[in-house]
């Protein structure tokens, strides 16, 4: 029988949740099975609502499920909160005040059995003791696991929480709750355990990316944090600005001196960044800049997930320029995503925006595929300096629109820019014939940009209906379309990961000779403006979810058989 079980832990800020997390992933990691794990958290240091939810199975797996096979109330509300995501053989551990009717219960005093072992901070590892006895793992292995998680700690947090896990899986053994005899024997890992923004930081460096400057923001933080721990090992600065408007400058001036350079934000930071990217713009300075988006106007909601950035990303920053915008979608594709965008940022001299979102950077899984570097990607040698200095022209008329580039101090040539509209040798000109040239030599890198842009993923693209989607929502819309071929339906999936310029083959005629439903995570179906815009094709219907929380698979699959009579 194929192995599929979610467990969800509830609990508030600073009782650990994240702990539990980690302990049964390693330890699935450790026995060989293949995890897809979310943390989603309120934005407060102390309290609220905080939940981690695993998903666990002998085969890779790209989305969350929505049914919870086992369930652990660290604060008294977790299951009146989540009771109705429980199915019907589903395990609640709980405290002992606490009566869950209608389900299988365990009652745990996590604290207590914390306490006992030297530290009531433990309850965590208590009640991941507990989840892995229920899942049949073995007590040794688990031990090891443990050990290796704290081993950077003092002796004594290991020795409390060896104890701790000794106690959760002494409870299980105590009760005749029958759980999954699943097998848990150490063996090699089938992949890496990654998250979006460890596939990210690591993606840049491997990349060449030398240069990281930003300021705190959820969801991005994560991102740069990760190149803070690489620059440990790498020639890697990173730097914590004072606003988005300095770190946006710096990663500009350092790609003006020849150094790649990232900077990662969500929606109100890339506010404050857009005057640079029009700065990088019209000094043809390459700048890669990561969006993780969040949803809301101004604050919003600072911790949760959406696609609402869409349309003020293509269109971020005054005038008319080209431009990439990029959108992952898994956290493998992060990898991937962040090298082709030093590549095309430094072949093309243009900003390239990565969109990603809280989902995407948070999400952690098993990662099976081996993580290779793009030999494309790699920073190229040292431009050529010109034979004769004097004649050098930063910006110099092409037919292409690429103009040479040159670093600072690398020749005798004169590097000039300026954030004026400008002549091929970089002095501020308002002359009207030379303006009309300078906007038509940048726009004349489109066709050029157009051809580097990678066809939409499609799956069972000849169906009879096509799921259209984008980014991060990929996993929950592939399996999605698994579960509706499942039930008869002829159903498709066409998913964009290289946004703008369009990929406009093969989506026109696919799109134009198909019945299609739009799947995306704003209010507005910002992708079907886009499309309707630049194909003129519309949409039959459209799914769209703008709570905050990652989009459902069971929500898209009953919504899409109904709107085509299934």
């Amino acid at each position: 029988m194929a192995v599929d079980i979610t467990v969800k832990i509830g609990g508030q800020a600073g009782q650990g949740i994240q702990t539990v997390g980690d302990l049964l992933c390693q330890t699935c990691r450790q026995a060989g099975y293949f995890f897809l794990a979310i943390n989603d958290y309120e934005s407060r240091v102390r309290g609220g609502h905080n939940f981690f939810q695993v998903r666990i199975s002998d085969t890779p797996v790209l989305a969350p499920a929505q049914e919870v096979d086992l369930l652990v109330d660290l604060d008294g509300v977790t299951y009146t909160q989540h009771a109705s995501e429980l199915n019907d053989d589903a395990i609640v551990l709980c405290m002992p005040e606490q009566n869950p009717a209608g389900h299988r219960t365990l009652h745990i005093d996590f604290t207590g059995l914390a306490k006992e072992a030297g530290n009531k901070a433990a309850q965590n590892t208590v009640a991941a003791a507990a989840c892995l006895a229920l899942l049949g793992a073995g007590k040794e292995l688990c031990s090891k696991v443990v050990s290796q998680l704290f081993g950077t700690e003092e002796e004594k947090i290991v020795t409390v929480n060896q104890k701790a896990l000794q106690a959760g899986f002494e409870r299980v053994a105590q009760s005749d709750l029958k759980g999954w005899n699943l097998t848990w024997k150490e063996q090699q890992p089938a992949g890496a355990l990654f998250d979006g923004a460890s596939a990210l930081a690591l993606g840049a460096v491997a990349a060449g990316c030398r240069v990281g400057a930003f300021y705190p923001m959820s969801p991005a933080t994560g991102i740069m944090t990760h190149l803070v721990q690489l620059a440990e090992h790498f020639p890697l600065v990173v730097e914590q600005a004072e606003d988005e408007i300095a770190a946006v400058n710096m990663v500009i001036g350092a790609n003006f001196a020849g150094c790649r350079a990232l900077t990662a934000t969500s929606g109100g930071g890339f506010s404050l960044m857009t005057e640079g990217i029009g700065l990088a713009a019209t000094t043809e300075t390459p700048l890669v800049l990561i969006n993780a988006q969040r949803p809301g106007p101004a604050t919003g909601l600072p911790t949760r997930t959406g696609q609402g950035d869409l349309l003020f990303t293509l269109h971020a920053s005054q005038d008319e320029f080209p431009r990439f915008v990029l959108a992952p979608a898994t956290v493998a594709d992060c990898f991937y995503t962040i090298q082709r965008a030093f590549y095309l940022a430094d072949t093309y001299q243009v900003p390239v925006m990565v969109l990603v979102d809280q989902y995407l950077v948070s999400t952690s899984m098993l990662v099976a595929e081996k993580l290779e570097i793009n030999p494309a990607a790699i920073p190229a040698s040292m431009p050529k300096p010109p034979a004769k200095p004097e004649t050098y022209a930063r910006f110099a008329f092409t037919e292409n629109g690429i103009s040479p580039r040159l670093f600072p101090c690398q020749s005798q040539a004169l590097v000039k820019a300026t954030g004026n509209e400008h002549t091929p040798d970089g002095h501020s000109s308002e002359n009207r014939e030379n303006r009309i040239a300078m906007v038509n030599k940048r726009l004349a890198k489109l066709p050029s940009m157009k051809q580097e842009q990678r066809p939409p993923l499609l799956h069972h693209e000849q169906a009879d209906w096509l799921l259209v989607s984008w980014g991060s929502s990929y996993g929950m819309v592939y399996e999605a379309v698994g579960k509706l071929r499942s039930q008869g339906l002829d159903v498709g999936l066409a998913h964009l990961v290289d946004i703008w310029p369009l990929p406009q083959e093969p989506l026109q005629s696919l799109l134009s000779g198909s019945k299609w439903i739009l799947v995306e995570q704003n209010a507005t179906g910002q992708l079907g403006w886009m499309l309707r815009a630049e194909l003129g094709v519309e949409p039959k219907s459209s799914i769209l979810q703008y709570d905050g929380r990652p989009l459902e698979v069971a929500r898209i699959v009953s919504e899409t058989a109904a709107k085509i009579g299934g």
